[in-house]
């Protein structure tokens, strides 16, 4: 494919899809160009089965070999992004169709903006079918594993780049309202193609953006108009059940507040949403239990590893009541015989991971406990994924894992493909650094499994990552899965007054 054929054909995709009019074509094609310092231009035939991926790539090969761009991911997504913003629609045409899709549904609202977002490349879908994700079946149902490899990791010329660049505070963030259209640089993503959505939460200004990486169906992100800081409170609560009220096929959560069990960007107030049914909410309530004076909220402890209250009910204002109140008892509260301790040192421990959704015309909220206490042995985290199962995952386990999805490294990639060649093929594991740390897994895993084929060894090792994210999920639980862990669960539900 030319040059001409490439931006011609990047003219005619904006046309496709809605974002300009048959009679903008010559202007978008001259606006392309001046980004390229083209000055010249030859109209000529495209393709009809033209897709996005390669017309892009062949701009960007363009670029490089005529040194408009340097040849590396991070450069060529710095002008890719720019070429997009040519033709993506303005901030004020997209806030509108936006408005007058949610006066049909709130459904008909995001369906489009989901759209938009895709088709703008602001979400590169063709990185996205990429990642590597399976379903490992468990005592409290499918859970989701994924390997996230869309998120392109910066090759080292950038990296060199990024440190010699004097320091920018703007965007002050990643999340901040400010990165609408924002160029970019080697050390912060282009954002010429983003687009935002103003929304009212309890109150407040808040906007509405999808995750460039697309963890599960329509991952979204809700963030506050000012850069301020993360907090668990009434106000988050009542915010997260504002925005179900208006989305109601949509469920939305908020990371903890605090470090280690926040696992998220904590200087700036934001929830995580979608159209997505998780495992956790599909688990049941195991045992009912009841909070004096709101007898008409439904209440339960999940079947779940983390530790997780749910309550339920028609009135948001007595949802977010009774919310904050178990906060409060949480915040202050210390079982030592449980190993849970309010606070050491005046370092705060307790929080909880809120998740909100409509079921049934009912407002639901699910509260995690969470706790960043740290000990001698588990430095990063007493409930967090303990040494022994670093080699499989040692990151904090934020608002998504918590609901059942598990977000790896992408180094599994490989280390899974080597490790099964390894096992079928009996070589020494400790002697390969890539997969030394995994030996004594493996061992287990041999041990456990009599048939292991190089036809089967994946698959195999797929379903014990699964089983090792399942047991995480319960190192993370503030009580054990036990009769004693019950009996300490419920003492705290008691001491809500």
């Amino acid at each position: 494919m030319s040059i001409y054929e490439a931006i011609k054909a990047l003219a005619l995709y904006a046309e496709k899809e809605g974002f300009i009019e048959k009679t903008d074509i010559i202007f978008t094609v001259n606006r392309l160009c001046e980004a390229l310092g083209m000055d010249t231009f030859e109209d000529c035939e495209v393709k009809e089965d033209c897709e996005l991926e390669n017309i892009l790539k062949a701009i960007l090969d363009y670029a490089v070999e005529n040194g408009i761009c340097e040849d590396g991911v991070v450069y060529r997504d710095l002008l890719d992004t720019k070429l997009m913003g040519i033709i993506t629609p303005r901030p004020s045409e997209v806030i509108k169709k936006f408005n007058e899709e949610y006066e049909k549904s709130p459904k008909a609202a995001t369906d489009y903006y989901y759209r938009l977002s895709r088709k703008s490349d602001y979400i590169r879908e063709y990185r996205i079918k990429n990642d590597i994700k399976w379903i490992t079946k468990t005592e409290y149902g499918d859970i989701d594993i994924t390997i996230n490899l869309s998120k392109p990791e910066k090759d080292p010329k950038a990296i060199a780049a990024a440190l010699t660049m004097k320091q920018s505070s703007y965007p002050k963030c990643l999340l901040c309202k400010e990165n609408e259209g924002y160029m970019g640089r080697v050390n912060h993503p282009a954002r010429q193609n983003h687009r935002i959505i103003p929304t009212q939460l309890a109150g407040e200004p808040f906007f509405i953006q999808y995750s460039p990486y697309v963890y599960y169906n329509e991952h979204c992100i809700v963030f506050n108009s000012e850069h301020i800081p993360m907090a668990i409170n009434r106000g988050a609560f009542d915010k997260l059940l504002c925005f179900v009220e208006k989305f109601p096929h949509y469920f939305v959560g908020s990371n903890a507040d605090l470090p280690i069990v926040g696992g998220s960007i904590l200087t700036h107030e934001h929830f995580q949403g979608g159209n997505y049914d998780f495992a956790m909410a599909k688990a049941p309530v195991e045992t009912e239990i009841k909070f004096s004076g709101f007898e008409d909220i439904a209440a339960g402890i999940v079947k779940w590893p983390m530790s997780v209250i749910r309550i339920s009910g028609t009135e948001r204002e007595r949802l977010v009541e009774l919310a904050d109140k178990i906060l409060k008892a949480w915040r202050s509260y210390t079982d030592e015989e449980a190993f849970i301790y309010a606070e050491t040192d005046g370092e705060p421990h307790n929080t909880i991971t809120p998740i909100a959704r409509m079921r049934n015309g009912k407002f639901e909220l699910d509260l995690v406990l969470r706790n960043n206490i740290t000990t001698e042995e588990c430095p990063l985290g007493f409930y967090h994924p303990h040494p022994e199962y670093h080699h499989i995952k040692k990151e904090n386990i934020g608002l998504i894992e918590v609901m059942g999805l598990a977000v790896l490294p992408s180094r599994l990639k490989e280390e899974i493909a080597v490790l099964a060649e390894a096992i079928v093929n009996g070589a020494d594991i400790t002697a390969d650094e890539r997969i030394a740390k995994h030996a004594e897994w493996a061992e287990m895993i041999k041990n456990k499994y009599s048939d292991i084929t190089a036809a089967n060894c994946e698959d195999i090792l797929k379903k014990e990552i699964g089983i090792v994210f399942t047991a995480i999920l319960e190192q993370c639980g503030v009580y054990e899965r036990t009769d004693e862990g019950k009996a300490q669960f419920i003492k705290f539900t008691e001491s809500v007054k």
